[in-house]
């Protein structure tokens, strides 16, 4: 098992410790797993305060020994009750803040208020876009376990047409799919950010990629509940029919987002015309995509092939159900900065790694098209997701 180094934690600190100053905030206290584990080292039980000056502390209630293990930081402390977070840190000879930050967009309200009372006499304010601005920029070593990410979870996508037979249930090829990339050391628990968001992947299959759902994406699927009504089914998969594998490879804690289409069989030509589309609509973002360049470009560039091509009202979804995105970042979450949206400003920078997903989807027959994740270079966007791109007929 791999841990942080001592380093990456301290440049990744130091850098948001600039933020902080910046915006006269005294200090963070960072409670939510994976801001937890970006600048820890480990997702224990715990609450890490980061002053705008000096060391951070790290009061963890449960497992503090492993918390011990697994993190770098030096201070590390146990935290018996949370009304004593002010005396821990009065404790590690730092100055009770006056200002603090939250992380308000996750953190839920009858937390935030019991907080309050704890800090009586300070000012909170939200801290999240601070803290998502910090982690959009990916360093060398977080690159390397992206690029890792990506080259296992290619493996696994090299399995997918052996394991495709007419007549076999959605789900039966999801959990065969799973089953190989948990059995290679895939974690399995995909985070998300957005409130009521969850994903592990998408594997749909003729009419029911086409079938919308909550999940903020471009597809959906039935699912197997209400309870959880997205992802396969029941459904069994036929010939000439579009099969989606929309899956998150998830090593050592970082995400790289990708989707695959097979067919048992050709395609109808309304729909091969289309995932032909997407890809050179994904060629041409590719070789837009450079440091400066504005995420919102991305968007309508992709917009505007969509149209020149006769497949407006296919893209990214349809009617009310329309994604309105083309890229989003990942990382340790599967929605982070940047987000490739028409009308959002987004300066792209040197260590963005994003995923590009143009798709079309036709109501009643299904879905296609691509999705890769990239890191983006001083030379440009470099996909590290290398399983080939073309559909696959079996």
């Amino acid at each position: 098992m791999d841990f942080t180094p001592a380093g990456e934690l301290q440049n990744r600190i130091s850098g948001f410790q600039a933020m902080l100053g910046e915006k006269q905030i005294d200090g963070a206290l960072i409670i939510q797993a994976a801001d937890l584990f970006y600048f820890s080292g480990t997702a224990q039980n715990g609450h890490l305060y980061i002053p705008a000056q000096g060391q951070p502390v790290l009061m963890v209630r449960k497992s503090f020994s492993r918390a011990c293990e697994e993190s770098a930081l030096e201070d590390i402390v146990l935290l018996t009750s949370i009304k004593k977070l002010p005396e821990l840190i009065a404790e590690a000879g730092l100055s009770v803040p006056r200002v603090i930050g939250l992380e308000m967009d996750v953190l839920p309200a009858n937390t935030y208020l019991f907080y309050g009372n704890i800090f009586k006499d300070t000012k909170t304010v939200d801290i999240s876009p601070l803290i998502r601005q910090a982690r959009q920029v990916k360093s060398p070593y977080e690159i390397t376990l992206l690029r890792e990410s990506g080259r296992k979870m290619a493996q696994v996508f090299r399995e997918v047409p052996s394991m495709i037979r007419e007549g076999m249930s959605e789900v039966e090829l999801a959990a065969k799919i799973e089953g190989l990339a948990r059995s290679m050391g895939h974690v399995g628990y995909i985070s998300m950010r957005a409130f009521n968001q969850a994903v592990f992947g998408h594997l749909l299959s003729g009419w029911s990629g086409a079938v919308p759902s909550a999940f903020d994406g471009a597809t959906g699927g039935i699912g197997l509940t209400p309870f959880f009504p997205q992802g396969c089914s029941l459904k069994t998969i036929g010939r000439n029919e579009s099969i989606l594998v929309d899956y998150v490879g998830l090593w050592d804690g970082y995400i790289t987002d990708q989707t695959r289409f097979f067919s048992i069989g050709p395609l109808p030509a309304n729909l091969m015309n289309a995932f032909e589309t997407a890809l050179r609509i994904q060629d041409a973002m590719i070789e837009r995509l450079k440091p400066g360049v504005n995420g919102s470009e991305i968007h309508e560039l992709a917009l505007d092939m969509a149209a020149e091509a006769g497949l407006a009202d296919n893209f990214m979804g349809f009617g009310a159900d329309r994604a309105r995105f083309v890229g989003h970042g990942v990382g340790l979450e599967l929605d982070e900065l940047p987000v490739l949206a028409k009308g959002l400003d987004v300066q792209m920078q040197t260590g963005m790694v994003f995923a590009l997903e143009p798709k079309f989807i036709f109501p009643g027959e299904g879905a296609v098209g691509i999705e890769n994740t990239f890191v983006l270079t001083e030379k440009g966007a470099e996909k590290i997701t290398t399983a080939p791109d073309e559909l696959i007929i079996i």
